[in-house]
């Protein structure tokens, strides 16, 4: 019997055409943030799913489930309305609330939670605070985060940004925001164009650019701290079509997107750095997804998509904040579920 789900697989596309059509987005990929000077780029490129220890029979029933959710609205609106239900406890923002941390959030109702915020080095910030609007997310163990979901950073908190990515020994970043969106400013630009800059305490190199195709970028940093003189790899990979509190506009370059952040980062010990504008929205979507493939790989048998959105919401608020991001969800993690069962060896 074939693993694909036919039925299933006509109406992922049937809702991707569709959400492609509604989609608004303005201007061209960030090109202003591109060096010609070091970047290349490939035409064509696709990732396969990497090995995985899925378990068969979980996928075939999540791929059930995500049929079910998908083809009946009902239900689908049920289960995001107890979603948005939800209340983390604690819920306390203590630390973002200070005034003299207002200016370093970029959206005043974005704040976070003071039991899972990431805390700078106050010895060495340039402010002298251990204030960024950044939490940590772990999956099981509290001791070993797997993502740090932070907010776009903004002028005033660029070499707070960097701090943080040396603190944490974090070596990959996430972007999934485009600099700016309909004349909105989005994130601040906090790597140089071309050359080197110093933020603060922090040297920022730029190696190379690499455009795989028109939706998503990987630049290469030498971070170098300048109190030690020590150097560092960071890798930045930036999706660039994935609008404001919408979903991508193409889940098949996402789903490669994901696969390239995965097998660059080989499971590496320190937490990826993960953010949008807000740090909620497609962050958290981002989050879940992987958080979801990642738990299946290594052959979990039992996944709750619903309740492991409720378990990022207690480590950072409001992650996923539109049941259009959580559709999508559903539809990336069930594609790729697809892909996954395609390319196992059949008995």
């Amino acid at each position: 019997m074939s693993p694909l789900i036919s039925p299933f697989q006509q109406l992922c596309r049937q809702r991707m055409a569709s959400k492609n059509l509604e989609s608004n987005i303005t201007g061209s990929p960030d090109r202003g943030a591109v060096d010609r000077t070091t970047h290349s780029s490939t035409s064509s490129w696709s990732e396969e799913p990497a090995p995985t220890n899925m378990d068969i029979t979980t996928g075939h029933m999540v791929l059930s489930y995500m049929e079910d959710h998908l083809a009946h609205k009902d239900r689908m609106n049920k289960e995001w309305e107890s979603l948005t239900t939800y209340e983390a406890d604690p819920r306390c923002v203590e630390a973002g609330s200070k005034l003299e941390n207002l200016i370093k959030n970029r959206y005043p109702d974005v704040l976070p939670y003071d039991h899972t915020r990431v805390h700078l080095n106050p010895d060495v910030n340039i402010t002298k605070s251990d204030y960024i609007n950044a939490n940590f997310i772990v999956d099981a163990d509290p001791k070993n985060p797997t993502y740090i979901a932070t907010q776009g950073p903004l002028p005033e908190t660029v070499a707070d940004f960097w701090q943080m990515v040396w603190e944490r020994n974090s070596t990959a970043i996430v972007m999934l925001t485009k600099l700016r969106e309909h004349d909105q400013d989005l994130c601040h630009i906090y790597w140089p164009k071309e050359g080197s800059e110093v933020y603060h305490n922090f040297e920022v190199h730029l190696v190379s650019e690499h455009i795989w195709c028109d939706d998503y970028l990987v630049r290469n940093f030498y971070l170098k701290n300048l109190k030690s003189n020590e150097t560092r790899t960071v890798t930045q990979f930036h999706y660039l079509n994935w609008p404001n509190l919408g979903v991508p506009t193409s889940l098949k370059t996402f789903l490669e997107f994901r696969r390239k952040v995965n097998k660059c980062y080989k499971g590496g010990s320190s937490p990826i750095v993960v953010h949008c504008s807000d740090g909620v929205d497609r962050t958290g979507a981002y989050c879940l997804i992987d958080l979801v493939l990642n738990r299946m790989a290594k052959g979990v048998k039992e996944i709750d998509i619903a309740a492991t959105l409720e378990h990022l919401r207690d480590q950072r608020a409001d992650v996923v904040r539109t049941k259009e991001q959580f559709e999508f969800v559903l539809t990336a993690v069930a594609q790729e579920i697809q892909a996954i069962l395609k390319s196992m060896p059949q008995k």
